[in-house]
């Protein structure tokens, strides 16, 4: 599998995290939070969710969990609450003791997760009996379009490419496969729901200079190529999404899932 690089986050706000602090609020009210609450946030990043959880579900704490500081120092930056415990940490050994929480989330991380199957059965181990444990991740196939477009143009450029393209790395990103996820961790009253949010872009350099920060992979693909070929790819991708100029009006998709932590762990 690809290395992905996630370290800047600023880079990472101007890429995607724009978009995924709106998915992160529908995905909050979904989850149907109950007030004075304990949360887990696996894979915090820059905060989209914590922030979201902070906002808007009344928490009594959200232990905030990324295995780069740099995110972490972000997370410190950008949500400044009591309430809100950042930790460096990695999803398949969470800093967390067993039954900690009541809500146990990741937003956006599952798929980048080596071994996910590990991941849910970490996530419910510090869940407590009757906890909801959740997740998200966008629709790399289909819905999330400024990537299904990025890929398409590099694709048809370079036939390599269709290995790096997240659709194709990342087949848990479907309702079916989560589901599947979800229970075969032991969950109960297994749910899955899409999340929509639009993505507007103010005109073409906005949708593509963020693609140039090497953050991700499809930044990472482009940091790869000859400024030939980038030029190429940038050409075919605004003679596609802009040809006369403007904004560009496209829409994000996420799938949710969720599930009940039904019995203790052991």
């Amino acid at each position: 599998m690809a290395q992905d690089v996630w370290s800047s986050g600023d880079a990472y706000e101007g890429y995607v995290g724009r978009w995924s602090r709106p998915v992160a609020e529908r995905f909050v009210a979904w989850v149907g939070p109950r007030p004075g609450a304990a949360w887990v946030d696996v894979g915090c990043g820059t905060g989209a969710l914590t922030a979201a959880i902070v906002e808007s579900a009344e928490p009594s704490r959200v232990v905030a969990v990324d295995p780069s500081p740099e995110f972490i120092d972000d997370v410190r930056k950008r949500v400044s609450d009591e309430r809100v415990e950042p930790r460096v940490g990695d999803g398949l050994a969470l800093p967390v003791a067993d039954a900690a929480a009541d809500y146990v989330v990741s937003g956006l991380v599952l798929n980048f997760i080596p071994n996910p199957e590990a991941a849910v059965a970490e996530m419910r181990r510090v869940a407590r009996p009757g906890a909801t444990v959740a997740a998200y991740v966008w629709d790399y196939a289909d819905g999330m379009q400024m990537l299904r477009a990025f890929w398409d143009a590099a694709v048809h450029l370079d036939p390599a490419a269709a290995e790096l393209d997240e659709a194709v790395r990342f087949p848990l990103c479907h309702p079916d496969r989560l589901t599947a996820l979800f229970a075969g961790a032991g969950l109960g009253e297994v749910a899955t729901r899409e999340l929509v949010v639009p993505t507007v872009f103010a005109d073409f350099d906005d949708f593509w200079t963020p693609f140039l920060s090497g953050q991700g992979p499809a930044p990472g693909y482009c940091a790869s190529l000859s400024a030939e070929s980038l030029g190429l790819l940038r050409h075919a991708l605004r003679a596609t999404l802009a040809p006369d100029g403007g904004t560009i009006e496209l829409s994000a998709w996420a799938w949710g899932v969720r599930g009940r932590c039904e019995a203790p762990t052991r």
